[in-house]
Protein backbone atom coordinates (compact mmCIF):
# COMPACT_ATOMS: atom_id res chain seq x y z
CA UNK A 1 0.00 0.00 0.00
CA UNK A 2 1.28 3.72 -0.76
CA UNK A 3 0.06 6.11 1.22
CA UNK A 4 -1.48 9.30 -0.63
CA UNK A 5 -2.43 12.86 -0.69
CA UNK A 6 -4.71 14.71 -3.27
CA UNK A 7 -6.94 17.63 -3.64
CA UNK A 8 -11.06 16.31 -4.10
CA UNK A 9 -14.30 17.33 -4.49
CA UNK A 10 -17.98 15.65 -3.99
CA UNK A 11 -19.95 18.90 -5.08
CA UNK A 12 -20.53 21.01 -7.95
CA UNK A 13 -20.40 24.91 -7.78
CA UNK A 14 -17.60 26.35 -5.42
CA UNK A 15 -14.00 25.86 -5.05
CA UNK A 16 -14.52 26.27 -1.46
CA UNK A 17 -15.65 22.45 -1.64
CA UNK A 18 -11.88 21.42 -2.41
CA UNK A 19 -9.99 19.48 0.25
CA UNK A 20 -6.81 17.51 0.59
CA UNK A 21 -7.36 13.90 1.45
CA UNK A 22 -5.09 11.28 2.54
CA UNK A 23 -5.52 7.89 1.48
CA UNK A 24 -4.04 4.79 0.60
CA UNK A 25 -3.59 3.43 -2.51
CA UNK A 26 -3.18 -0.39 -3.58
CA UNK A 27 -0.92 -1.48 -6.00
CA UNK A 28 -0.18 -0.53 -9.58
CA UNK A 29 -2.40 -2.45 -11.94
CA UNK A 30 -1.48 -4.51 -15.29
CA UNK A 31 -0.06 -1.99 -17.66
CA UNK A 32 0.31 0.73 -16.04
CA UNK A 33 3.01 3.56 -13.75
CA UNK A 34 2.74 5.25 -10.55
CA UNK A 35 3.99 8.53 -10.63
CA UNK A 36 5.21 10.48 -7.53
CA UNK A 37 4.51 14.34 -8.69
CA UNK A 38 6.74 17.17 -7.91
CA UNK A 39 4.98 20.32 -10.02
CA UNK A 40 1.66 20.46 -10.33
CA UNK A 41 0.46 23.85 -12.36
CA UNK A 42 -2.94 25.60 -12.39
CA UNK A 43 -5.31 26.51 -15.56
CA UNK A 44 -8.80 28.08 -15.56
CA UNK A 45 -10.30 25.19 -16.76
CA UNK A 46 -9.29 23.81 -13.47
CA UNK A 47 -11.19 25.62 -11.19
CA UNK A 48 -14.22 26.04 -14.14
CA UNK A 49 -14.77 22.23 -13.80
CA UNK A 50 -15.84 22.87 -10.04
CA UNK A 51 -18.36 25.12 -10.93
CA UNK A 52 -20.28 23.40 -13.85
CA UNK A 53 -21.26 19.96 -13.69
CA UNK A 54 -21.78 20.17 -17.15
CA UNK A 55 -18.77 21.40 -17.79
CA UNK A 56 -17.31 18.37 -15.72
CA UNK A 57 -19.38 15.83 -17.60
CA UNK A 58 -18.17 17.23 -21.19
CA UNK A 59 -14.45 16.30 -19.62
CA UNK A 60 -15.89 12.68 -18.40
CA UNK A 61 -15.30 13.71 -14.75
CA UNK A 62 -18.13 12.47 -11.98
CA UNK A 63 -17.57 13.60 -8.35
CA UNK A 64 -16.09 12.56 -5.92
CA UNK A 65 -13.22 13.65 -8.28
CA UNK A 66 -9.85 14.87 -8.37
CA UNK A 67 -8.18 18.56 -9.08
CA UNK A 68 -5.85 20.03 -11.67
CA UNK A 69 -4.21 18.67 -14.97
CA UNK A 70 -0.68 19.51 -15.34
CA UNK A 71 1.80 17.95 -13.69
CA UNK A 72 5.50 16.92 -13.63
CA UNK A 73 6.80 13.74 -11.49
CA UNK A 74 9.11 10.79 -11.51
CA UNK A 75 8.18 7.22 -12.18
CA UNK A 76 8.21 5.15 -8.88
CA UNK A 77 6.88 1.77 -9.47
CA UNK A 78 5.79 0.16 -12.83
CA UNK A 79 2.92 -3.00 -13.43
CA UNK A 80 3.41 -6.14 -14.48
CA UNK A 81 4.46 -5.95 -18.52
CA UNK A 82 5.32 -2.37 -18.70
CA UNK A 83 7.67 -1.79 -20.98
CA UNK A 84 7.76 1.30 -21.98
CA UNK A 85 8.91 3.15 -19.03
CA UNK A 86 11.05 2.12 -15.91
CA UNK A 87 11.74 3.43 -12.36
CA UNK A 88 13.49 6.50 -11.80
CA UNK A 89 12.11 7.91 -15.21
CA UNK A 90 10.86 11.94 -14.95
CA UNK A 91 7.66 12.33 -16.50
CA UNK A 92 5.42 15.74 -17.39
CA UNK A 93 2.25 15.76 -19.10
CA UNK A 94 -1.40 16.42 -17.93
CA UNK A 95 -4.15 14.00 -16.23
CA UNK A 96 -7.34 15.47 -16.07
CA UNK A 97 -9.14 15.57 -12.62
CA UNK A 98 -5.71 13.94 -10.82
CA UNK A 99 -2.88 16.69 -10.88
CA UNK A 100 -3.03 18.08 -7.24
CA UNK A 101 -1.49 14.85 -5.54
CA UNK A 102 1.36 13.52 -4.43
CA UNK A 103 1.28 10.98 -6.59
CA UNK A 104 -1.53 8.96 -9.43
CA UNK A 105 -1.50 5.91 -11.42
CA UNK A 106 -1.71 6.43 -15.22
CA UNK A 107 -1.43 3.74 -17.84
CA UNK A 108 1.83 3.34 -19.41
CA UNK A 109 0.75 4.69 -22.98
CA UNK A 110 -1.59 7.60 -21.42
CA UNK A 111 -1.82 9.87 -24.41
CA UNK A 112 -0.17 13.13 -22.47
CA UNK A 113 2.49 11.10 -20.59
CA UNK A 114 5.72 12.08 -21.46
CA UNK A 115 9.37 12.07 -20.52
CA UNK A 116 11.50 15.59 -19.33
CA UNK A 117 14.74 16.14 -20.89
CA UNK A 118 17.32 16.40 -18.42
CA UNK A 119 17.44 20.19 -19.50
CA UNK A 120 13.91 20.72 -18.34
CA UNK A 121 13.13 21.73 -14.91
CA UNK A 122 9.73 20.39 -13.17
CA UNK A 123 8.78 24.06 -12.86
CA UNK A 124 8.79 24.25 -16.21
CA UNK A 125 7.49 20.99 -17.58
CA UNK A 126 4.76 20.86 -14.39
CA UNK A 127 2.54 23.71 -15.75
CA UNK A 128 3.09 23.25 -19.78
CA UNK A 129 0.31 20.73 -20.82
CA UNK A 130 -2.56 22.88 -21.15
CA UNK A 131 -0.76 26.60 -21.95
CA UNK A 132 1.26 24.72 -24.80
CA UNK A 133 -1.12 22.81 -26.34
CA UNK A 134 -3.13 25.94 -26.50
CA UNK A 135 -0.61 28.21 -27.38
CA UNK A 136 0.16 26.22 -29.85
CA UNK A 137 -2.99 25.04 -31.54
CA UNK A 138 -3.88 28.99 -31.71
CA UNK A 139 -0.19 29.63 -33.36
CA UNK A 140 -1.39 27.07 -36.23
CA UNK A 141 -4.91 28.42 -36.40
CA UNK A 142 -3.71 31.82 -37.04
CA UNK A 143 -0.95 30.86 -39.66
CA UNK A 144 0.76 34.43 -39.86
CA UNK A 145 3.63 35.21 -42.51
CA UNK A 146 6.50 37.03 -41.61
CA UNK A 147 5.93 40.38 -41.60
CA UNK A 148 2.36 40.56 -40.25
CA UNK A 149 1.04 42.39 -37.26
CA UNK A 150 -0.70 40.56 -35.03
CA UNK A 151 -3.08 41.31 -31.77
CA UNK A 152 -2.95 39.11 -28.71
CA UNK A 153 -5.24 39.78 -26.21
CA UNK A 154 -4.48 38.92 -22.41
CA UNK A 155 -1.09 38.45 -23.80
CA UNK A 156 1.05 38.41 -20.48
CA UNK A 157 -1.19 35.19 -19.51
CA UNK A 158 -0.37 31.65 -19.69
CA UNK A 159 -1.51 30.97 -22.82
CA UNK A 160 -0.42 34.49 -24.01
CA UNK A 161 3.24 34.17 -23.00
CA UNK A 162 3.82 31.31 -24.49
CA UNK A 163 1.88 32.39 -28.08
CA UNK A 164 3.68 35.73 -28.11
CA UNK A 165 6.99 34.03 -28.17
CA UNK A 166 5.82 31.78 -30.55
CA UNK A 167 4.22 34.83 -32.99
CA UNK A 168 7.88 36.53 -32.68
CA UNK A 169 9.87 33.36 -33.80
CA UNK A 170 7.40 33.34 -36.66
CA UNK A 171 8.16 36.80 -38.24
CA UNK A 172 4.96 38.41 -36.77
CA UNK A 173 5.40 41.63 -35.30
CA UNK A 174 3.03 41.33 -31.84
CA UNK A 175 1.10 43.75 -30.13
CA UNK A 176 -0.33 42.66 -26.74
CA UNK A 177 -3.03 43.74 -24.47
CA UNK A 178 -3.09 43.31 -20.65
CA UNK A 179 -2.82 45.23 -17.34
CA UNK A 180 -0.49 48.30 -16.82
CA UNK A 181 1.36 46.29 -14.24
CA UNK A 182 1.88 43.62 -17.08
CA UNK A 183 3.27 45.88 -19.61
CA UNK A 184 7.15 45.51 -18.67
CA UNK A 185 6.65 41.73 -18.73
CA UNK A 186 4.37 41.53 -22.50
CA UNK A 187 7.79 44.32 -23.98
CA UNK A 188 9.73 41.20 -22.42
CA UNK A 189 8.62 38.83 -24.49
CA UNK A 190 8.78 40.62 -27.87
CA UNK A 191 4.95 42.22 -28.18
CA UNK A 192 4.32 45.87 -27.77
CA UNK A 193 2.40 46.33 -25.07
CA UNK A 194 -1.33 48.28 -24.84
CA UNK A 195 -3.68 48.33 -22.44
CA UNK A 196 -6.76 46.12 -22.21
CA UNK A 197 -10.10 47.76 -22.03
CA UNK A 198 -12.56 50.32 -23.94
CA UNK A 199 -10.28 52.02 -25.79
CA UNK A 200 -7.95 48.98 -26.32
CA UNK A 201 -9.11 49.69 -30.31
CA UNK A 202 -7.71 53.43 -30.54
CA UNK A 203 -4.90 52.22 -28.42
CA UNK A 204 -3.59 49.95 -31.41
CA UNK A 205 -4.20 52.07 -33.93
CA UNK A 206 -1.50 54.19 -32.17
CA UNK A 207 1.00 51.27 -32.00
CA UNK A 208 1.22 50.01 -34.89
CA UNK A 209 1.02 51.85 -38.49
CA UNK A 210 0.14 49.30 -40.55
CA UNK A 211 -2.84 46.98 -40.90
CA UNK A 212 -3.43 44.18 -38.19
CA UNK A 213 -3.73 40.97 -40.26
CA UNK A 214 -4.75 38.46 -36.95
CA UNK A 215 -5.70 38.56 -34.07
CA UNK A 216 -6.16 35.86 -30.66
CA UNK A 217 -8.28 36.43 -28.11
CA UNK A 218 -7.42 34.58 -24.84
CA UNK A 219 -9.86 35.90 -22.59
CA UNK A 220 -13.47 36.97 -23.41
CA UNK A 221 -14.65 38.84 -26.61
CA UNK A 222 -13.51 42.05 -25.99
CA UNK A 223 -10.31 41.81 -27.94
CA UNK A 224 -11.82 39.82 -30.90
CA UNK A 225 -14.82 42.56 -31.52
CA UNK A 226 -11.93 45.19 -31.34
CA UNK A 227 -10.26 43.23 -34.60
CA UNK A 228 -13.64 43.38 -36.22
CA UNK A 229 -13.52 47.09 -35.97
CA UNK A 230 -9.45 46.91 -37.17
CA UNK A 231 -10.35 45.23 -39.80
CA UNK A 232 -9.04 42.07 -39.30
CA UNK A 233 -11.05 39.23 -41.69
CA UNK A 234 -13.29 37.04 -38.98
CA UNK A 235 -11.18 34.07 -40.75
CA UNK A 236 -8.50 35.40 -38.89
CA UNK A 237 -9.36 36.01 -35.45
CA UNK A 238 -9.21 32.84 -33.01
CA UNK A 239 -11.25 32.65 -29.65
CA UNK A 240 -9.91 29.91 -26.52
CA UNK A 241 -12.85 30.66 -24.17
CA UNK A 242 -16.40 32.40 -25.95
CA UNK A 243 -18.75 29.53 -26.55
CA UNK A 244 -20.27 31.97 -28.41
CA UNK A 245 -17.89 34.29 -30.01
CA UNK A 246 -18.70 36.15 -33.09
CA UNK A 247 -20.16 34.88 -36.12
CA UNK A 248 -16.61 33.51 -38.80
CA UNK A 249 -14.24 33.99 -35.71
CA UNK A 250 -12.41 30.69 -35.09
CA UNK A 251 -12.89 28.64 -31.49
CA UNK A 252 -9.73 26.49 -30.47
CA UNK A 253 -8.97 24.87 -27.46
CA UNK A 254 -5.95 22.89 -26.07
CA UNK A 255 -7.79 19.38 -28.01
CA UNK A 256 -7.29 21.15 -31.34
CA UNK A 257 -3.12 20.99 -30.97
CA UNK A 258 -1.08 18.81 -33.52
CA UNK A 259 0.38 15.93 -32.47
CA UNK A 260 3.97 16.12 -30.67
CA UNK A 261 3.55 20.18 -30.40
CA UNK A 262 4.57 19.57 -26.69
CA UNK A 263 7.51 18.17 -27.42
CA UNK A 264 8.35 20.61 -29.97
CA UNK A 265 8.20 23.26 -27.03
CA UNK A 266 10.12 21.13 -24.96
CA UNK A 267 13.14 21.04 -27.90
CA UNK A 268 12.57 25.02 -27.87
CA UNK A 269 12.93 25.38 -24.17
CA UNK A 270 15.51 22.95 -24.19
CA UNK A 271 17.68 25.16 -27.19
CA UNK A 272 16.44 28.58 -25.21
CA UNK A 273 14.20 29.80 -27.74
CA UNK A 274 11.69 30.15 -25.32
CA UNK A 275 11.03 30.35 -21.70
CA UNK A 276 7.85 29.54 -19.27
CA UNK A 277 7.46 32.45 -16.57
CA UNK A 278 6.67 30.97 -13.25
CA UNK A 279 4.86 33.53 -11.08
CA UNK A 280 4.42 31.88 -8.11
CA UNK A 281 5.05 28.70 -6.41
CA UNK A 282 2.72 27.30 -3.65
CA UNK A 283 2.75 24.68 -1.74
CA UNK A 284 0.35 21.88 -2.07
CA UNK A 285 -1.24 22.82 1.55
CA UNK A 286 -1.47 26.49 0.58
CA UNK A 287 -3.42 25.65 -2.95
CA UNK A 288 -6.84 27.44 -2.18
CA UNK A 289 -4.20 30.88 -2.11
CA UNK A 290 -3.03 29.35 -5.20
CA UNK A 291 -5.88 29.02 -6.73
CA UNK A 292 -7.26 32.48 -5.13
CA UNK A 293 -4.12 33.67 -7.53
CA UNK A 294 -4.76 32.10 -10.31
CA UNK A 295 -8.44 33.08 -10.51
CA UNK A 296 -7.63 37.06 -10.13
CA UNK A 297 -6.60 37.04 -14.42
CA UNK A 298 -3.45 38.89 -13.33
CA UNK A 299 -1.34 36.15 -13.14
CA UNK A 300 2.32 36.69 -15.68
CA UNK A 301 2.92 33.25 -17.14
CA UNK A 302 1.94 30.35 -15.20
CA UNK A 303 1.30 29.41 -11.23
CA UNK A 304 2.97 26.31 -9.89
CA UNK A 305 1.72 23.76 -6.92
CA UNK A 306 5.14 21.99 -5.64
CA UNK A 307 4.31 19.08 -4.28
CA UNK A 308 7.59 17.55 -2.69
Amino acid sequence: MTSNTSVMFDRFGDVANLELRSFESGPVPDGHVRVDITVAGLNPVDWQIVESRDLAEAFGITTPAGFGNDFAGVITETGSSVTKWRVGDRVYGGARGAALATSMVLHENHRSLHSTPNAISDRSAGVLDIAGRTASAVADALAVRSGETVLVGAAGGGVGSVLVQLLVRAGARVIGSGSLESADFIRSLGAVPVEYGSNLERDVRVATTGPVAAAADLHGVATAKAALALGVPPHRIVTIESDTPPAGILAVNGSDAQVGSLSKLIDLISAGGLFVHIAAVYPLDRFQQAIAHQRSRHVKGKIAIEIR
